[in-house]
């Protein structure tokens, strides 16, 4: 699970859609970095995070949109740059997955998996976490994974 959290986030920092504008690595992570932000993905699964300048990661994941709400935290190093993507450093995994980034306005990205175009998960910005639950588009992850968020910086 938190393996694929990883990779969840990390295509969060690697977006692509119809209005997508390409961002470089370094741009991403001026972007994103300390900043809040819900995601959803192809496969149902949602929640919301936080990437911090270190590359570690704290946040909530909801499997394929049902099930529990678990709250995810991701060691300094985990996310980085390399070259023109975002890379993810798992351990268990045979490989290193890595990332495309485009925004898709101006306060949203999709990330998709490179070479795999169908693997994405689209993020929009939030201002606090208290805020995320008034989105008219927020998800009962959204919702209990603001509280998980807040307790953890406390």
């Amino acid at each position: 699970m938190i393996a694929r959290f990883a990779i969840l986030v990390a295509a969060f920092l690697a977006t692509g859609s119809t209005l997508a504008e390409p961002m470089h690595a370094e741009a991403v992570r001026r972007l994103v970095a300390g900043k809040l932000f819900a995601y959803s993905c192809f496969d149902g699964s949602r929640g919301m995070g936080r990437i911090y300048g270190d590359g570690s990661v704290i946040g909530t994941i909801q499997m394929q949109g049902s099930g529990p709400v678990r709250s995810v935290w991701l060691p300094a190093g985990t996310l980085r740059v390399q070259g023109d993507k975002i890379c993810a450093s798992l351990k268990g995994l045979s490989f290193e997955p890595c990332f495309n980034v485009d925004r898709t306005s101006e306060r949203s990205f999709r990330g998709s998996m490179s070479g795999m175009g169908i693997a994405y998960c689209d993020f929009v910005r939030r201002t606090s976490v208290a805020g995320a639950s008034r989105n008219p588009q927020g998800s009962q992850a959204a919702e209990a994974g603001s509280d998980a968020i807040a307790h953890a910086h406390r």
